[in-house]
């Protein structure tokens, strides 16, 4: 690649070599792929509050935003030594190395690769035995959109609250909301998915005009989704910072509940948001000053299981769990 193909920065003490840095990867107004670089280091801090330390898993976007993808769990061979990896197992059992986000360079690394945004495990490189992370997704079904997404989240701020639980809400960069609760290193990631199934079904409970818990999509309705198995082992989540892969350059920004009510997500771009963070700095700033404990959520989950619950429906990529329902439909099993 010559010279001129190409654009050097220094980020956190490394010189980082941007090829192709004017390639177009949002068509909506142009964003480049330097800007894109750019962007990240503008929201180092922030960024780095949220998945620093903590394996990713890359989605490449080789043709920019829109086009085709693929996600490339494995860092690759000819990777520069600098770079930081750790040891990932896939659902199967199979080890992959992995990118660990440790700092604002190993993210241009990879855009520079057209990884866009990043998919986040929920437990940091150095402690892979603890999930410090319960990612609580609320995911808008057909006929709805973020104002539900958005009355579900104080349904759910509701709950957190009453249990003393602070919870951390950001866009998910499309229609949907995350709240994020920061952990004491204490749980795995069984456990952590047993208090996000309890919090499912508690919510549906609450709400069942707006809430569902139903892992079939014949019984959610037109209602927000809790999707409890985003917190399943070795699952990753979209991270908090990260630009989709929509034509806008949409960010999955972290907010404060106050904003909750005025805040438009498409508005929340690449473009916008590192002023946004300049002007009002990180609603996530305090997120590590006080771990959470999830005791009050799992004796939640306790009861429901005393009570005759089964556990709830996992993905079907997982071996069948004890105590798991039948993975088959509910209309298809009431046709056998």
């Amino acid at each position: 690649m010559a010279a001129k193909d190409a654009h050097v920065l220094e980020l956190a003490g490394r010189e980082i070599r941007i090829t192709s840095p004017d390639k177009v990867l949002f068509a909506e107004h142009g964003e480049t792929k330097l800007d894109l670089v750019s962007y990240y280091a503008a929201v180092a801090e922030p960024l780095m509050r949220a998945m620093g330390g903590r394996p990713v898993l890359m989605q490449r976007f080789p043709k920019g935003a829109g086009g085709p993808s693929f996600f490339q769990k494995r860092v690759p061979e000819n990777a520069p030594e600098w770079l930081q990896t750790t040891t990932v197992q896939t659902v199967n059992g199979t080890p992959s190395r992995a990118l660990v986000a440790a700092d604002v360079a190993h993210v241009a690394w990879a855009v520079n690769l057209a990884c866009l945004g990043f998919h986040v495990w929920p437990n940091l490189a150095d402690d892979p035995e603890h999930a410090d992370e319960l990612r609580l997704d609320l995911d808008p079904q057909p006929g709805t959109g973020f104002a539900e997404a958005r009355a579900a989240a104080w349904e759910l701020k509701t709950l957190l609250d009453e249990h003393g639980i602070a919870g951390h809400p950001k866009t998910t960069g499309n229609r949907g909301l995350h709240v994020y609760v920061r952990l004491q290193p204490r749980w795995d990631s069984y456990e952590v998915r047993s208090a996000a199934v309890a919090v499912a079904r508690e919510l549906e409970r609450r709400r069942p005009d707006i809430l569902t818990a139903g892992w079939w999509k014949e019984e959610r309705g037109e209602r927000i989704f809790v999707d409890y198995n985003q917190n399943a082992p070795h699952k990753t989540v979209f991270g908090a910072w990260s630009v989709r892969a929509r034509k806008g350059a949409q960010v999955s920004t972290p907010l404060s509940w106050d904003e909750l009510d005025d805040i438009d997500p498409d508005a929340l771009t690449m473009a916008t948001v590192p002023g946004r963070v300049e002007r009002d700095g990180d609603p996530w700033a305090g997120i590590d000053e006080a771990p959470q404990s999830l005791e009050p959520l799992l004796a939640m989950h306790a009861r429901d299981r005393e009570s005759g619950l089964l556990d709830a429906p996992w993905p079907p990529v997982y071996p069948k769990q004890p105590d798991e329902p039948p993975r088959v439909a509910p209309s298809r099993a009431r046709r056998q």
